[in-house]
């Protein structure tokens, strides 16, 4: 029996032989045609695309793929897949430099997930496999190869394999393909999160592990603790098949808490708000039971396809999420672009520290017709339900000031044509360093609402940069340092009475709810597959509790001891979640 540890993407526990893939990438040599073949290659493009696409159509249209609501993940490849610009930019390749169809598919491709994959943001970096997943596609259309085929297996089984793309992933038959565990991957990918739509079990990150399994192998994958144990003995078998029976209980319990509030014991209710990308996982916001969107990224809108969003683009992408919300609150964070998160279609400059150059806000503020272009497309939007914009990366008064007028610039604008919009919208900010956190009773002047980003808020902080693996483990919510910037913003905007919630993935963790509340927040912004989850934390706990456990961690010194205490609190509380 071996015992192997990685990243828990999805939970669940499953049992069954192992089934090894190979799922490594194509590697494709530069081959030259000659000038009379250029045209025949761009067919084979044209006609490897056009069948992508019917493919994609056909996975999308299944039935276990609608009842997922997972269709936005595809419609980010049926994006790249239909913009022009992209496909231009392959057949530019073939014709100039006399390559074969398969080299230029692959060198472009690989160009824009090696852009991806440099973002110091593991949620935008991760997007780099959907890029390669749609390199696959294509090559494979290109070449004829034909895949690993698991959609005929009539025995149950625990897929392993170097990486898995989110269409392989979307098109697994849960009846037989029971679970997944693979070498690579994060928590933030699409095939993670296809994973967690489909409710199949999942750990990642495993290093070197499909070479190491014997044919018909038992493995075990426990997507709740991120433990793959291979061939495993009768007593570790008894024991896990009896630990399953529980996991099921427990989130069919779950379930039945989709119509119930998000209250304490002591009836103090709680917001929990979904963070979104795209607009159709807001219909899994509804679905999980939240109570609106908190947070809704809108960079891809830029650093998906080969041309910048125009306002339509923009308006309609807003519009479809606000009519999926009906009444509940949709807030719309202004593009984090810059630095290292930049467009294909932007100049950006060459900057030797990016995470503190010219980003997010300060981008937007340099360059106005793109600002502009947002926000008007905000406004229009705002007429349609309860919209509310927010500032990213505000670090002092003068930016805020600066977005607000350009935001008024734009009213004045829309006045001038007669377009309608609702000059009261709600105007907030994200507090993601420790100048606007120290600061944040001059910004409550000016704003109407704080949300508080603990990712970048955490990096600034601590000056540590969580993608680097050398210090990764210095990154830590629970240093005293961050916890008092955290305690200080809550104050700052109890006393200006303004809107208050937390966004960053602390809000996701429920080791961390109950300091939270014990704080003071009443409004979480989360990762939708875990509403659910917190919400049952919050039933299951009154704010005299969280209170004292906020002032007992507030009275420790290090890291270490605040999570050891905040892990036994949760243990005490909600054994089961852990």
């Amino acid at each position: 029996m071996e015992i192997r540890k990685g990243i828990a993407v999805s939970p669940g526990i499953a049992i069954a032989k192992a089934m090894v893939i190979d799922s490594r990438d194509y590697r494709i040599p530069r081959r030259s045609i000659m000038a009379s073949q250029r045209a025949s290659e761009i067919q084979r493009v044209r006609k490897a695309f056009a069948r992508a696409i019917q493919e994609l159509d056909d996975i999308k249209s299944a039935k276990r793929i609608e009842e997922s609501k997972i269709s936005d993940i595809f419609a980010v490849h049926m994006r790249f897949l239909r913009d022009k610009s992209f496909r231009k930019r392959i057949t530019d390749l073939i014709y100039k430099e006399m390559v074969t169809a398969e080299y230029a598919v692959s060198t472009i491709l690989r160009e824009i997930a090696s852009h991806f994959a440099g973002i110091d943001d593991p949620y935008i970096s991760e997007r780099a496999a959907d890029i390669y997943d749609i390199e696959k596609r294509l090559l494979k259309h290109l070449l004829g190869r034909v895949e690993d085929n698991i959609e005929h297996l009539r025995d149950e089984a625990v897929i392993l394999a170097h990486d898995l793309t989110p269409t392989q992933t979307a098109g697994f038959n849960k009846s037989f393909v029971k679970g997944f565990a693979t070498e690579r991957g994060g928590r933030t990918s699409h095939t993670a999160i296809v994973a967690r739509s489909l409710g199949i079990p999942a750990v990642v990150a495993l290093g070197d592990l499909s070479s190491e399994i014997p044919p018909e192998c038992q493995v075990i994958v426990d997507g709740n603790r991120g433990v793959v144990i291979i061939d495993p003995d009768e007593e570790t078998l008894r024991q896990y098949a009896r630990y399953a029976e529980r996991v099921t209980q427990f989130v069919s319990e779950l379930n039945v808490l989709r119509e119930l509030p998000a209250q304490t014991r002591d009836g103090v209710r709680v917001e929990l708000m979904g963070n979104i990308e795209f607009p159709d996982e807001a219909e899994q916001v509804l679905e999980k039971g939240g109570d609106g969107i908190g947070l809704y990224r809108t960079e891809f809108l830029y650093l998906y396809g080969g041309s910048e969003p125009t306002e339509d683009d923009h308006y309609h992408a807003y519009a479809e999420t606000i009519r999926t919300m009906k009444d509940k609150p949709v807030v719309i964070r202004t593009m984090d672009l810059g630095a290292d998160k930049m467009p294909h279609s932007s100049w950006h400059p060459n900057e030797t520290n990016p995470a503190l150059g010219l980003r997010s806000i300060r981008y937007c503020l340099q360059d106005l017709p793109m600002f502009k272009t947002q926000l008007r497309a905000i406004l229009r939007a705002s007429v349609l339900g309860d919209l509310r914009v927010m500032f990213p990366l505000i670090t002092n008064l003068q930016e805020l000031r600066q977005a607000k007028m350009i935001l008024r610039d734009v009213m004045e604008d829309l006045d001038e044509y007669a377009v309608p919009y609702n000059a009261d919208i709600s105007i907030g900010i994200m507090i993601e360093t420790p100048s606007s956190a120290l600061t944040g009773g001059l910004l409550a002047q000016e704003a109407d609402f704080f949300s508080i980003g603990t990712n970048d808020l955490i990096q600034y902080t601590l000056a540590v940069d969580r993608a680097n693996e050398h210090v990764s483990t210095l990154f830590s919510p629970a240093e005293p340092a961050v916890l008092r910037l955290i305690r200080g913003v809550i104050q700052d905007a109890h006393k200006a009475r303004i809107g208050l919630s937390v966004c960053g993935e602390v809000a996701s963790d429920p080791e961390f709810i109950m300091l939270l509340l014990g704080m003071g927040i009443r409004t979480l912004s989360l990762a939708v597959p875990m509403i659910p989850e917190v919400k049952q934390i919050i039933r299951s706990v009154s704010i005299e509790e969280c209170g004292q456990l906020a002032r007992r961690a507030a009275a420790l010194d290090s890291s270490r001891q605040i999570k050891n205490v905040l892990r036994d609190a949760a243990l005490k509380i909600l054994p089961e979640n852990f």
